[in-house]
C-alpha cells in the first residue's frame, strides 16, 4: 500500500464518530489548558490519560488507543495555540514555548491591537500544524523503513541520545537534570525482573510487584504539584486583561506575518524533530532569525507582529515534528511526547518502526485527526477568542478543586488501589518542591518510560554478543548514537564553562 492509501485508511480512523468527538474535546481543552497560566501541556495531558481510559473502557483495545491517543494529542497541540492568549492578553506565558510571544504579542495588546496579534498566532499556528504534518506523512513510513533495520545495540544507544537530549537540555542546572533521569532510571527497575523474576526494590511488598504505575507519577508530578505551588505560594494575581477590539488582522500584518509564519513553520518543524530541542527553543530560534532577517529590527520588542507570526508557527510545528521520533523510533524527544508514549504502552501498544505495520489504525488514525483537530482550532480559535480570553478570569479556588478530584478520581478508576493515592499525593507534594528548587521533572519522566527499554535492548545486545560490551562500540550506527549523545550532554557543559548562555528547554 502506498503513504497515500494509508493516510486514506487513517481519515476513515478519524471521521469515526467518536473519534470526531473525541478531537474536538482535546483540542478544546488544549486550549483551556494553554489559556490557564501555570498548567502547561504536559500536566494536561498527564491529568487526562485516567479519563481517557476510563471513557474508552468499552471498545478493543486497537480502537480504544487510537481514540485516547487522539484526545491526548489534541490537547498537546491545543495547547500550543492557547499559550499565545495569555502571552498576548496578560504578558503571562500559558506555558514555557510561549514565553517569546510576550515581547511583542503584549505590545501589541497595550496598542489595541490585540485582536489582531491573536488572529495572526492562530493563523501561523494552523498553517504550521499542516507544513508538519505534511513533513510527518512523508517522513513518518521511509523512517520506520529505516529503523526496522536497528538491532538491540542500535536502539539502546538511540535511547540513550533520547535521554540525554533531554537531560541534557531541560532546566537551568545540568547536574540537576542527569540527578532526575537518574532518579527516573531508578524508580522505572521497581518490580519483579522481567528475565530473571527476582523481585527488585520491592521491599516484600505485593503492590510493587508490578512496578510504579508510570500514569501515577505523571499526573501526581505535573498536576497535583502545579496545585501544591499555587495554594503554598498564593498564586492567586490576575493580572489586567487587555481589550480585544477588531479581531481579524489587517493586510499590512497579513503582508508582514507570510514569510515569519513560513519560515517558523519550517524552523520550528525541524527542531522538533530533534530529540530534546523541543517546542520552547523553536519559538527562540525563531524570533532570533525573524530580528536577524528584519529590515527593520528595532521594531522587535515594541509590537512587531513578526514577532508574533513566527515563533507561534514554530512553538506548533515543533509539536508536530516531535511526533516523528515517537511514532517512527519509539524516542520521546520531550516531556510530553514522553507522557504521550506512557499512554500508548499502557494499552500495549509500543511506538517504534512496527508501530506502522502492527497497529497502523492508531498510526494513521492520528496523523489524519491532526489534519482534522487543526482545522478545528482555526475555526474555534478566530470567532472564539474573546471567549477564551474570559476562561483566563476563572477564579483560582474553582479551578483547583477540579484539578485535584479529577486527578484523584481518574488515578484510582485505572488502578483500583489506595497505595496509588496515597503515591500520587507523595508525588504532588514532590512535585512542587522539585519545581520550588529548580530540579526539572522531564527528564525523571522520560526515564522512566525508557528506562525499562533500554535496559531490555542491553541484556538483547549482551546476550548477542556473549557479554562483549564491545558490541554497542563496534556497530557503526551504535558508536555515532552514542559519541552524539555524549556530545550532547558535554558541550552544553563547555560552553557553560566558557560563560556562554545557553538556551534551555523546559517544557513544562
Amino acid at each position: 500500500m502506498t503513504t497515500l492509501q494509508f493516510l486514506a485508511d487513517g481519515f476513515t480512523v478519524a471521521f469515526q464518530w467518536q473519534n470526531l468527538l473525541f478531537a474536538f474535546i482535546g483540542v478544546i481543552i488544549g486550549t483551556a489548558v494553554g489559556v490557564l497560566p501555570g498548567i502547561g501541556p504536559m500536566s494536561g495531558v498527564a491529568l487526562l490519560i485516567p479519563v481517557t481510559a476510563t471513557l474508552t473502557s468499552g471498545l478493543p483495545t486497537e480502537a480504544a488507543a487510537a481514540s485516547s491517543i487522539i484526545l491526548l494529542a489534541g490537547v498537546y497541540y491545543g495547547a500550543m495555540y492557547g499559550g499565545s492568549t495569555t502571552s498576548i492578553l496578560l504578558n503571562t506565558p500559558g506555558e514555557s514555548s510561549s514565553v517569546v510571544t510576550t515581547l511583542d504579542g503584549y505590545q501589541m495588546a497595550k496598542q489595541g491591537r490585540a485582536g489582531s496579534a491573536l488572529a495572526i498566532a492562530a493563523i501561523g499556528s494552523f498553517c504550521a500544524g499542516i507544513i508538519a504534518l505534511l513533513g510527518l506523512v512523508l517522513l513518518a513510513k521511509p523512517l520506520s523503513s529505516i529503523a526496522l533495520k536497528f538491532g538491540p545495540a542500535e536502539y539502546f544507544s538511540l535511547m540513550l541520545l533520547g535521554l540525554a537530549a533531554v537531560s541534557g537540555l531541560a532546566g537551568r542546572s545540568i547536574t540537576k537534570s542527569l540527578i532526575m533521569t537518574v532518579l527516573g532510571l531508578m524508580i522505572g527497575t521497581i518490580g519483579i525482573d522481567a528475565v530473571s523474576g527476582i523481585e527488585r526494590f520491592t521491599f516484600g511488598q505485593p503492590t510493587l510487584f508490578s512496578g510504579i504505575e508510570f500514569l501515577t507519577i505523571a499526573v501526581g508530578l505535573f498536576a497535583l504539584g502545579e496545585v501544591f505551588k499555587t495554594i503554598l505560594e498564593k498564586d492567586d494575581d490576575d493580572g489586567q486583561i487587555a481589550k480585544i477590539n477588531r479581531v481579524f488582522p489587517t493586510k499590512q500584518d497579513f503582508k508582514d506575518s507570510v514569510v515569519p509564519i513560513a519560515r517558523g513553520s519550517f524552523l520550528g518543524f525541524f527542531i522538533g524533530v530533534l530529540p530534546g530541542a523541543g517546542a520552547t527553543l523553536a519559538s527562540f530560534f525563531s524570533y532570533i532569525t525573524e530580528k536577524k532577517f528584519s529590515k527593520t529590527p528595532e521594531k522587535f520588542g515594541k509590537g512587531h507582529i513578526a514577532g508574533v507570526a513566527g515563533p507561534e508557527s514554530a512553538n506548533n510545528a515543533a509539536s508536530g515534528g516531535a511526533m516523528i521520533p515517537l511514532l517512527t523510533l519509539g524516542i520521546p524527544g520531550s516531556g510530553t511526547t514522553a507522557i504521550l508514549m506512557g499512554a500508548l504502552v499502557m494499552y500495549n501498544i509500543q511506538p517504534g518502526p512496527l508501530l506502522f505495520d502492527e497497529h497502523p489504525e492508531v498510526a494513521w488514525g492520528l496523523i489524519a485527526s491532526m489534519f482534522i483537530g487543526n482545522l478545528m482550532l482555526l475555526i474555534l480559535n478566530m470567532p472564539l477568542v474573546r471567549v477564551f480570553a474570559k476562561v483566563i478570569e476563572t477564579p483560582k479556588k474553582y479551578l483547583l478543586p477540579i484539578i485535584i478530584a479529577i486527578s484523584f478520581f481518574g488515578v484510582y478508576a485505572v488502578q483500583y488501589t489506595t497505595f496509588d493515592l496515597y503515591l500520587l499525593l507523595a508525588c504532588g507534594i514532590l512535585g512542587y518542591l522539585f519545581a520550588k528548587n529548580d530540579y526539572p521533572v522531564a527528564p525523571l519522566v522520560l526515564a522512566l518510560v525508557l528506562g525499562p527499554m533500554i535496559e531490555n535492548n542491553m541484556r538483547r545486545a549482551l546476550t548477542i554478543s556473549n557479554g562483549h560490551f564491545s558490541i554497542f562500540v563496534s556497530k557503526p550506527l551504535s558508536l555515532v548514537f552514542l559519541i552524539v549523545a555524549v556530545s550532547w550532554l558535554l558541550i552544553p557543559i563547555f560552553m557553560k564553562m566558557r560563560g556562554k548562555n545557553v538556551i534551555i528547554n523546559e517544557e513544562e
